[in-house]
């Protein structure tokens, strides 16, 4: 028998909202009616909601500021150089690395749906989706940083990518100063999911 999240891992029904409340009633009929597998669907949001995510990303971008070598096959061949430390799956089979430098700034958007890495950044947060940011971030990129908090100067040139069914990026983030002799996990900590779409830049806590 399938490990019942149900009992241990959601709070009571008092404390849920409506939609959350919805959500528990689909998938309660649809594992009575054998549409879908208890067991299999406890995998799925296992896998998403602690394997997956922005944590795989910022592995990979700690591994390519600490490791020449890796971060030389990451800019050479990203999807096998992520594979290489277990993140593969859909949505994830051709990645590109695009690193930032202090001249050149890379920005990653969809400007058809939305596009995105899941094994290294997870699902993609709702702005990525919208349609404000899907047509601006091509026409205005200078102006979408600024509102996410992100200024560059006049001399750095924004590059910004279209994501495609086939193909997706990740943002290598520049090193902040003041991290020389960071270990990985250190490193991994400062790195956030929106320097990895290239929406902002890491900084030192």
């Amino acid at each position: 028998m399938g490990h019942d999240h149900h009992d241990h891992d959601h709070p009571e029904s008092s404390e849920l909202s409506e939609i959350e409340l919805r959500v528990r009633s689909l998938e309660s009929l649809l594992t009575e009616k054998g549409y879908v597998d208890a067991a299999a669907l406890d995998e799925l949001i296992e896998m998403y909601e602690h394997k997956v995510g922005p944590r795989n990303g910022a592995q990979v971008v700690a591994r390519s500021w600490n490791d020449p070598e890796f971060r030389e096959w990451l800019l050479a061949d990203a999807t096998a150089a992520i594979a290489s430390l277990g993140f593969t799956g859909r949505q994830g089979e051709d990645m590109i690395a695009l690193e930032n430098t202090d001249d050149v700034h890379n920005m990653v958007v969809c400007t058809l749906c939305s596009c995105y890495p899941w094994p290294v950044l997870g699902l993609p947060p709702v702005w990525y989706k919208s349609a404000p940011y899907r047509s601006r971030a091509v026409v205005e990129p200078r102006t979408v940083l600024a509102e996410f908090g992100t200024h560059l100067g006049d001399d750095v040139e924004i590059r910004v990518w279209d994501s495609t069914a086939e193909l997706r990026y990740l943002v290598v983030p520049e090193r902040p100063a003041g991290t020389d002799g960071w270990s990985e996990e250190q490193l991994a900590a400062i790195v956030t999911r929106n320097s990895m779409i290239g929406t902002e830049v890491v900084s030192v806590p």
